[in-house]
């Protein structure tokens, strides 16, 4: 039996090609200490190209990932980190769990161990291939800026270090299980926001993709509507704290910093187990297939609507509000839904709608049907059109930021020159403002 074959729950991993053909060598080493006719099945040519399969394997995700050092360790750490099974979802956010399954994880941790410390010398000497040497010291100078995600990449290296250096199983175990706590597990546990895809023709079925680049925006960055940033802050502080909280809608006026505020939320409150998900309003249709795939797990995750608004034609939003409150199954917990819209009710009304409700029967229906939407959201959080006064803040606080070598009197004259030929006073436009100087410098 192969010793891939031996693993209980940590089983089918999406990569694990690698780990099928190293552990293939390594047993082929084995029969040559036990019955002197290894020496000849290490010859044997399929072995030797399975090999070199794998450590183009390995060099590949040292480039995509920016892997460096000890790529075997890294890999099995790679596979550890992003491997859905019992354990590891029982433990993400909340740590070590009681029970059996420990039994099973040590199991399976054994194994890991054995091949984290595993001489890779025999298989130097049985090979002929001094190549593997290179991968347990690999240097990627020359191409460090591009990886998938710097952060996500630090966290799995120094997980492989310290496994390296463990000198027990169990030691090895509480090591990954304290990584499940504080990171999570898979691409759930290790990204902060996704974007739903659909996954092939299967009608109604949705595949969640990590976004593995978002904007490090904070909300200290964001200089002005502090009344605004704290209503939002403590509904999200109380959502991640597994308190009650509501759906929030942040309307008002286009580049007052509905966005940015999200984008801020998300990066401030990971480290607490929150996560987001866009999604944009043609795929309305696939949000209880979504809900079905998070509701169980440990985070807490936000869908995430920007920019939402309807025409009188469209009618997704009918189909939303039952996702959002008032179809049969309940929404879980663990899931709230923010969206963004410069609309105060989301469904666009004409005068002329007035007109035609003159000739409705019951005229009142047809309003409280398009006002029933904005309704499920039990905070509504405003972004008006900054005043003078405050757009001079917004522009002074974001040149001090910028280091802006401009005097006030002067930085202030421009920034009014700039706003009146460029839509209008607004946080973004003060952003384009700063940028423009940073540029001129």
């Amino acid at each position: 039996m192969k010793d891939t074959e031996k693993l209980i729950l940590y089983r089918g991993f999406e990569r694990g090609n690698v780990l099928e053909g190293i552990t293939q060598a390594m047993e082929a080493c084995r029969e040559e200490a036990g019955d002197g006719v290894g020496k000849k099945a290490c010859a044997e040519e399929g072995i030797r190209a399975l090999c070199y399969d794998c450590l183009h394997e390995l060099a590949e995700l040292s480039a995509s990932h920016g892997f460096e050092g000890n790529l075997w360790r890294d890999y099995l750490t790679y596979l550890l980190v992003n491997h859905e099974n019992a354990y590891s979802t029982a433990c993400e956010i909340r740590g070590s769990v009681p029970g059996s399954i420990n039994q099973l994880a040590l199991h399976d941790f054994a194994l890991f161990k054995s091949w984290f410390d595993y001489d890779f010398r025999k298989l130097e000497e049985a090979f002929g291939m001094p190549e593997f040497e290179i991968m347990m010291d690999y240097n990627r100078s020359g191409r460090k800026g591009n990886v998938f995600n710097h952060r996500i990449r630090d966290q799995i290296c120094a997980l492989s270090v310290r496994l390296g250096q463990s000198e027990s199983v169990e030691e090895f175990k509480d090591e990954v299980t304290r990584f499940y706590g504080m990171f999570g597990v898979g691409k759930l546990g290790l990204h902060k926001a996704f974007r739903i895809e659909p996954m092939g023709q299967e009608e109604g079925r949705a595949r969640i993709v990590p976004i593995t680049n978002i904007a490090h925006v904070h909300l200290d960055d964001l200089v002005g509507y502090e009344m605004a940033k704290k209503k939002l802050i403590d509904n999200t502080e109380a959502f991640v704290k597994g308190k009650k909280a509501n759906n929030c809608l942040l309307y008002g006026d286009a580049g007052t910093g509905k966005s940015s505020s999200i984008k801020a939320i998300i990066n401030q409150y990971y480290g607490q187990g929150l996560r987001m998900i866009e999604v944009y309003k043609h795929q309305f249709r696939n949000l209880n297939d979504v809900i079905a795939q998070i509701k169980n797990r440990n985070y807490k995750f936000i869908i995430y609507m920007d920019d939402l608004s309807f025409e009188e034609f469209e009618i997704e939003y009918k189909y939303l509000k039952a996702v959002i409150e008032g179809g049969l199954e309940k929404k879980p917990d663990n899931v709230l839904i923010y969206a963004t819209s410069n609309r105060r009710h989301l469904v666009r009304e004409k005068f002329s709608d007035k007109a035609e409700r003159d000739d409705e029967l019951h005229s009142n229906d047809t309003v409280q049907e398009k006002l029933s939407l904005v309704s499920r959201f039990g905070v509504t959080i405003y972004f008006g059109k900054p005043d003078q006064k405050e757009f001079h803040a917004i522009v002074k606080g974001l040149a001090k930021r910028s280091q802006i070598p401009m005097g006030e009197e002067e930085l202030l004259l421009e920034a009014n020159r700039w706003e009146l030929s460029h839509g209008g006073r607004s946080g973004r436009t003060a952003q384009q403002f700063v940028d423009y100087l940073l540029g001129r410098i």
